[in-house]
């Protein structure tokens, strides 16, 4: 089988029979258009620089072989130097495959959109590329859906039939949940994934007081924020009087948005909170990609990827 033929059978859904068995149309064309949408960036683009970016989280034992001048004394081998009567040492290497965790926030706040594009839609279009990177890798991939709740989960599994079974959740889940709680997916992380996984946290994060969890859930895995930004959650149009709702919570507040003095005080209150979160997240080596609704959604992933590239020195 040669390569081309290898990639589209890996982009291709399950067979029909299977796809009708447990799919309606109007969600079966929704996989497909975000399968049209995803094979070229997962593939072309993003499956180079995830390699690069993710290598293996641990390292395992390879062979053993002859010692040689310069070598590190703390690998020898001293079962079978005695056994010799040579100086061998251990030799290790990167463990390749990894596990990828997405924490998939589908909280009430994420249907919302000023362009056309929902942040929860863009949040699903975002874990159906770290899917399919992922398994094109031989990686294996599972998933947490939360919101104020453990929404549902999905155990880390390879295989084809196993993505699109991750693609279909993040695209037709109805959440029981309306809030956003960021302790439950991390805590519901620390205790179901027991080795190290890469773990991307994808969240508008409007919460509060989830600090002391995310330190603990970085000191175990490696963690990457992907934050969901509306534009018009940094600045407001003058339209006049607008109110303004909290989706999550239902409260309401009235504000002038011809009064451009209260909208520069809206928007710098929202760019300081960024910031503060930002500061903490990176003193605890924990990255943030910011994504925005209005712009396209791979290029700040794929920065993120080169710079973590070069981080580890590759």
């Amino acid at each position: 089988m040669n390569f081309v033929t290898n990639f589209l059978d890996w982009f291709r859904p399950p067979a029909p029979e299977i796809v009708e068995n447990n799919i309606s149309p109007e969600l079966l064309k929704k996989v497909r258009a975000i399968q049209i949408k995803t094979n070229h960036l997962a593939n072309d683009i993003m499956t180079g620089e995830y390699v690069s970016a993710f290598k293996g989280s641990g390292m395992e034992f390879s062979e053993v072989r002859e010692y040689q001048p310069g070598d590190d004394i703390r690998l020898i081998d001293w079962n079978v130097t005695a056994r010799t009567g040579q100086p061998y040492i251990k030799e290790f290497k990167e463990e390749r495959e990894l596990t990828s965790m997405l924490l998939v926030d589908v909280s009430s706040s994420g249907e919302f959109g000023s362009i056309g594009r929902l942040k929860n839609e863009i949040s699903a279009e975002i874990a159906s590329i770290l899917a399919f990177a992922a398994i094109k890798n031989n990686d294996k991939i599972g998933l947490i859906v939360f919101s104020d709740i453990i929404e549902h989960y999905i155990p880390p599994k390879k295989g084809k039939a196993h993505v699109w079974n991750i693609i279909r959740t993040i695209l037709d889940f109805n959440p029981e949940g309306k809030g956003t709680d960021l302790n439950l997916p991390l805590e519901y992380l620390i205790n179901i994934q027991k080795r190290k996984s890469v773990a991307f946290l994808i969240s508008d994060f409007l919460a509060q007081g989830y600090e002391n969890t995310l330190k603990l859930a970085r000191q175990k895995h490696d963690l990457i924020a992907l934050r969901i930004v509306d534009p018009r959650e940094r600045d407001l149009p003058n339209v006049g009087l607008a109110h303004l709702q909290d989706a999550e919570t239902g409260e309401a507040i009235l504000i002038d948005t011809g009064n451009r003095e209260m909208v520069q005080q809206f928007v710098e209150l929202g760019q300081k909170e960024f910031e503060k979160m930002k500061t903490f997240f990176n003193s605890i080596g924990i990255d943030i990609i910011d994504i925005r609704t209005d712009r396209p959604l791979v290029e700040p992933i794929i920065k993120y990827f080169k710079v973590r590239e070069k981080r580890r020195g590759i």
